[in-house]
This record gives C-alpha cells, structure tokens and sequence, in this order.
C-alpha cells in the first residue's frame, strides 16, 4: 500500500496520474495547503521542504522499514523502476524519458509556475513578470512541440515523462497559450486527457481559472521566511 499526501496542484495531479494508470493500491491523504496543512510537523517529517505530494511505501522496493519520498520527479521514477512501468526499457528511449522528465522539472514547472502565479495570485499586475514568464511558457510549449512532430509519446511509448509533463499543460488558458499554436502538442494531449486513468485522476479537479486567494491564504503560500539558524 501506498501513502499519497496530495492536493490537486499539478505536481500532486503527476503522482495520480501514475497510480491511476498502473492500478497501483494506494490512499489518498489531502493536506490542504491553502490552511497551512503542508506545515504540520508529521508532514515535514515526510517532506522536509513543505511542499506536496509526498509518498509513504509500505512495501518498498528492497524491503524493510516504509519509505517516505518527497520530490514528484523522484517518485515518478522510484514507482517506474519497482513497478517496471511507464519506462522505457530500450536504453535510448530511457535516455530521453529521463532528459524529458527532467526537463519538466527544471524548465517547464518552474517557468509556467511562475506564469501562474503572477497571472492569478500576484496581489498586483507586475507587467514585466508576466510578459517574462509568458513568454518563457510559450518557448516551453514550443520545444515540447516541436519534439512532439513524428512521436506519439515523449519517448515514443508513454512514460513518465509524458505523465509529469501533461498536469503543466492542462493550465494552458491561465498559462495564457493557445494550443492551436502547438498543433503536435495539441494532439498529444488530447490523447492523454482521453485515456481512462487521466479521466479518473482529474475527477473532481477543476481545471478553469481559479478564484481569488484571500489574504490569508496568499500570506499561507508565499510568505514563508527563511528559517534562523541555530547557534
């Protein structure tokens, strides 16, 4: 059994995206991270840097004593090599699943991340902020596109990479994109929004623009300061 402490963000959407694909059994803990809940110390024991998803394995690959992993990219790794899924076992295409899911998790998270957050939550316009980082996502969209000519998958099979990347496009009308603009891009994510297990981890998710953050929640999310150090 499988521990996910998970809120629909689209790094959390990743990890169910896997679980739903392969029918791994797992339990879904919420941690609300609009009040606060990615704070609570038995959290941070899991997930030292606050921030969700987070996996206990109770079975871990290996045994012994549960497994407790934060980082989504790690987990998406971890799960594809004990289950021996949703990787490629071809060492070229393993090569580029990897480079892919990397990628996402050092380029096209951050950047559309940041997009997000001064389009939506920023409490004022910060008209440089936004035209960087739209512009930065539509770079983004454009790479994966371009990729995307001639394969059906990001690694030809569906993979990891394709797994960690879709949650980062579903937020394209917020992001600012349009998909027509990326026609590979477009085709491919339709297919994964069609599949059976994406259709059954998004139930529920509303996927539209988001409303409003209160003052309380803003300063929950992004007022955190640095900790002191301890003499």
């Amino acid at each position: 059994m499988l521990d996910l402490y998970y809120w629909p963000t689209p790094n959390g959407l990743k990890l169910k995206l896997f679980l739903e694909e392969t029918g791994l059994p797992y339990r879904t803990i919420p941690v609300d991270i609009g009040k606060g809940e990615q704070f609570d110390p038995a959290f941070l024991a899991i997930a030292p840097n606050n921030r969700i998803p987070a996996l206990v394995d109770h079975a871990p690959a290996g045994g012994g004593d549960p497994l407790a992993m934060f980082e989504s990219g790690a987990m998406l790794l971890y799960l594809a090599e004990k289950t021996g899924r949703l990787l490629p076992s071809d060492a070229r295409r393993r090569a580029e699943a990897l480079q892919w899911l990397f990628w996402q998790m050092a380029g096209l998270g951050p950047m559309a991340g940041q997009n997000g957050h001064f389009n939506i939550y920023a409490p004022e316009p910060v008209p440089y902020a936004i035209a960087r980082y739209e512009k930065e996502t539509g770079r983004l969209y454009g790479v994966l596109d371009r990729r995307l000519e001639g394969h059906e998958f990001i690694a030809d099979e569906y993979s990891i990479a394709d797994i960690a990347c879709y949650p980062w496009i579903v937020p394209y009308e917020s992001h600012r994109q349009n998909l027509d603009d990326f026609p590979h891009l477009k085709r491919w994510f339709e297919a994964i929004r069609d599949r059976p297990a994406t259709q059954r981890a998004y139930e529920g998710v509303a996927t539209g623009k988001r409303p409003p953050l209160t003052d309380e929640e803003r300063r929950i999310l992004f007022g955190q300061a640095p900790e002191p150090r301890q003499s």
